[in-house]
């Protein structure tokens, strides 16, 4: 896969969602691609080297998680291990869709590059990890990069990153990081801004309720989209309530091609469907009164009427003044062969 992309890029992102069980992760890379994705995320790490024992849980995770389990008992609990990485990306090769993970450390990238992926999606919490972007931009592949939570000095620093490594194959994704993100705090209009200043391509990685903020963001130029996918809102784990169900992602991805349909090219063009309107409702110069040959032509011998088939109201200077060559009767179209 190379940047930019022909189409918007629809990531599914099933991340944690498979609870650490396989068959789980199968059903939903298969039920992601019947909803139209092009590739499902997971996420890499390992309990012990992503989080501190005492690290508290934040809002959404004790909304939406046992109040008896502690944050890293949590992340355990959704560890996937070395050979289900291997399973799964067999397993999208099967399914034709691409398999992309998220590296929390440079173990796990090393791994996830050794094992053949093809494509790295950062967290937005890692905007902050500067040696895993380092190993990551020295790979010379394709990289999403969440920026939620990010300030413009922290996205510039790992950009020059990449720049350093002349790795520019990157993406960068518009993220507000709580699951889920209230409308007012989507800033959509950022998305312009940070395709402005990076001259990269731009994505959004979509938090909110429903699907209409990831169609707007394709409305205005994203190249990616990432939104959460589940197969039930009820099971347990931090992410499912704020993730789509297999046809909610379905009438995502269908609203986003809909989307690149009616968006178009840039060019401002005559298109075939309205050759005939233009043609008919438009106004053509007409003679207003009946002139003889020799007269010179007045503005108020003309009139402009429908249709529009014939001369339009910018050659009137043109034709002012000039001796028509023939009779010509009022209420007859005009042209330039009417005049010597």
């Amino acid at each position: 896969m190379k940047f930019p992309f022909k189409k918007c890029f629809v990531i599914s992102e099933i991340g944690v969602n498979h609870n650490g069980d396989i068959n789980l992760a199968k059903k939903m890379v298969r039920a992601s691609k019947e909803s139209g994705a092009d590739a499902v995320k997971f996420q890499t790490f390992t309990a012990e080297s992503l989080v501190s024992k005492k690290t508290p849980k934040v809002e959404y995770q004790k909304r939406t998680t046992n109040v008896s389990e502690s944050h890293y008992q949590m992340i355990k609990s959704l560890e996937m291990s070395k050979d289900d990485h291997k399973i799964l990306l067999d397993f999208c090769r099967s399914e034709d869709i691409e398999f992309i993970s998220t590296p929390y450390d440079v173990d796990s990238a090393k791994f996830l590059d050794k094992l053949g992926v093809k494509t790295f999606k950062t967290a937005s919490a890692d905007i902050v990890d500067l040696p895993l972007h380092d190993f990551l931009a020295s790979t010379g592949k394709p990289i999403i990069i969440s920026t939620g939570m990010a300030t413009y000095d922290e996205i510039d620093q790992v950009v020059e990153i990449y720049k350093s490594h002349k790795n520019l194959n990157i993406t960068l994704l518009h993220c507000v990081s709580n699951y889920p993100c209230k409308f007012e705090s989507l800033n959509m209009s950022v998305i312009s801004s940070l395709r402005e200043r990076y001259n990269l391509n731009v994505g959004y990685s979509d938090h909110a309720i429903g699907f209409l903020p990831a169609v707007a963001a394709v409305a205005i130029g994203s190249s990616v989209i990432e939104k959460h996918f589940t197969l039930d809102k009820n099971l347990p784990g931090p992410d499912h309530k704020a993730s789509s169900t297999p046809d909610e992602f379905k009438d995502l991805v269908d609203s986003i091609r809909l989307c690149e349909i009616f968006m178009g090219k840039s060019l401002k063009e005559v298109q075939e469907e309205e050759k005939q309107m233009r043609e008919v409702s438009r106004k053509s110069l007409f003679f207003k009164n009946n002139i003889k040959k020799g007269e010179k032509l007045s503005l108020n011998d003309i009139s402009l009427k429908r249709p529009g088939a014939g001369l339009y109201a910018k050659v009137i200077p043109e034709i002012i003044g000039r001796k028509t060559i023939r009779d010509v009767e009022a209420e007859t179209m005009i042209s330039l062969e009417d005049f010597e």
